[in-house]
This record gives structure tokens, C-alpha cells and sequence, in this order.
């Protein structure tokens, strides 16, 4: 990555066939639907084999690939050792799971998973920021598995004026249909970048100068907390919070005062609270 320097604050200064007539799903499952190639599916998959290989072919950019457990032959082989080779994570599942994620349609024991839209790189999102001439701010997702969650912080950070955000690969939500819905549009105008590993990105933007905290419990007020400088801010999955490692990593933990009896905030509840503070400093409200 190549090395941008910020005036202020800068870390010198600080620390396949035609769709059957389908079973009717639940309705917390018709919600979430889109048009998939063969038709409506739930969340936008691409189901069956000769539609995963032309998905492959495209070149387009896929989330994960469902494989259904036990033996793998003919084609269903090639198929994986494509996704392997281009770094798509393949996934081992239950028939059953297969069976209602198609909407009953045959899937031949494949369902791959394509992006709303291209990931770009970190790097390109530092470049956003140095292009609008503004100290970086970056939301970093560590393992958000709800897609509404995934979609609402989305849209708080393109409100607060983020210039991207970073989702891992494996264990996470990707940009699905239902993330679009949920950002309300915001997905359209924020860069999102996907990454191998968190802990070796939030290792990688310290180095370029940004400096990263964590949104947890127990950690400094963020009232208190100067967020002036190029930051990221780390938000942590929905049962788990922030991981230990990219915790340790970190430079600060950042908390929202709490004083009610419940004690935390949901994810993008406390994102859109966080953002709100941090977009306030870095455009002197």
C-alpha cells in the first residue's frame, strides 16, 4: 500500500432448469427474496449447475458457494475447484438447507451466492478519501452475520460521509439482496471492500496512518475520544462483539454511555450512534 501522509493527527504525533412449482415459505422467508436466474429465489441465489458455471465464467464476484454434503461428482467437482482457485469460500450444507434456500427448486446440490456489486480494495478506499481531501474514515464489519444489520450500518455510514467500509470473506454477511434493501440505496454510493483478514487490514491501515478503535464495552467514552485524525472503527459481530485479536490490535476501545437497565445497543444502533460523534469532529459541527 503506498504511503499517505495526513497534517493532522497523524500517528507520529499520538498512539439449470425450469423452476417447479414451489412450496409457499414463511413469511419472515418471502421477505426476503429477489430474482435470481431461475426465477425468485430467497436471497438472490444463483441455484443449480449450469447456472453456477456461467456465474463462474462471468467473472463476477461471489460471495460463497453451498455445496451439499457427502460425495461430490461429475460436474459439482469442477465447479469447487473453480471457486477454490479463485478464493470463494465453498461451504458444506445440508440437503434440507439447500432444498429451502432454493425455494424447493432443484439445485443440484449448488448454490452460489453473487454480490450486489463490485468490492473495490482498501486502498481504493483511501484513495476516495485523499481525492475529497479529507482525513479517512472507514467502518470495519468483524463478522456481522445479519444481513439487515450488514445493510443498516451501511446506510449510516454513507450518511455520516464514511468513504467505505470492510467486510471479511468467511463467517460474515456479503452484499446480498437483502443488505441492498436493507441500506436503502446507500450501497450505490459507498465502497465496500472484502478482505481475507480483518486483523491483517486493521495491521496494514495503521501503517498508512489511520487510527483504528474498537466499538466495545468497558472502553473509553467516545465523547471524550478524538476522532479528528484518519480513523476506522471496528463494530463487532452480533453474539461475539469485536474479536480478541483485532481487539488487542486496535489502538482504543470506544464505548457508548449507557444509562438504562438494558446494556447495550444493537450493532448498527451503536454504529449510527458512533458514526454520528466521529462525522461531528471530522466536519466541525
Amino acid at each position: 500500500m503506498e504511503t499517505k501522509k495526513y497534517k493532522k493527527n497523524d500517528r507520529s504525533d499520538r498512539r439449470d432448469k425450469p423452476r417447479r412449482e414451489a412450496r409457499p415459505a414463511p413469511a419472515q422467508e418471502r421477505e426476503g427474496e429477489s430474482e435470481g436466474i431461475h426465477g425468485t429465489y430467497e436471497n438472490g441465489a444463483v441455484i443449480g449447475r449450469n447456472a453456477v458455471r456461467e456465474l463462474l465464467r462471468s467473472g463476477r464476484e461471489i460471495d460463497k458457494l453451498l455445496v451439499q454434503k457427502g460425495e461430490r461428482t461429475g460436474s459439482i467437482v469442477v465447479l469447487v475447484a473453480q471457486a477454490i482457485e479463485r478464493g470463494i469460500p465453498v461451504i458444506e450444507t445440508d440437503k434440507s438447507k439447500l432444498d429451502a434456500t432454493a425455494g424447493y427448486a432443484p439445485h443440484q446440490g449448488v448454490i452460489a451466492f453473487a454480490a450486489e456489486k463490485e468490492y473495490c480494495s482498501v486502498d481504493d478506499i483511501l484513495d476516495i478519501a485523499k481525492e475529497r481531501g479529507e482525513a479517512p474514515l472507514i467502518v470495519i464489519c468483524d463478522g456481522i452475520t445479519d444481513p439487515y444489520n450488514l445493510g443498516a450500518i451501511i446506510r449510516c455510514a454513507e450518511c455520516c460521509g464514511a468513504h467505505g467500509l470492510i467486510i471479511p470473506k468467511r463467517r460474515a454477511a456479503g452484499l446480498t439482496p437483502l443488505v441492498t434493501k436493507a441500506s436503502a440505496g446507500a450501497i450505490e454510493h459507498l465502497a465496500v471492500a472484502k478482505v481475507s483478514n480483518i486483523a491483517s487490514t486493521v495491521e496494514a491501515l495503521k501503517e498508512q496512518g489511520v487510527w483504528v478503535y474498537a466499538a466495545e464495552a468497558g472502553g473509553e467514552s467516545l465523547y471524550r475520544t478524538d476522532f479528528s485524525g484518519p480513523c476506522a472503527l471496528v463494530m463487532g459481530s452480533e453474539g461475539n462483539g469485536v474479536s480478541a485479536l483485532v481487539k488487542k490490535l486496535c489502538d482504543a476501545t470506544v464505548s457508548i454511555p449507557m444509562y438504562g437497565k438494558v446494556n447495550s445497543f444493537n450493532v448498527s444502533t451503536a454504529a449510527a450512534v458512533l458514526l454520528a460523534e466521529i462525522a461531528r469532529q471530522h466536519h466541525k459541527e
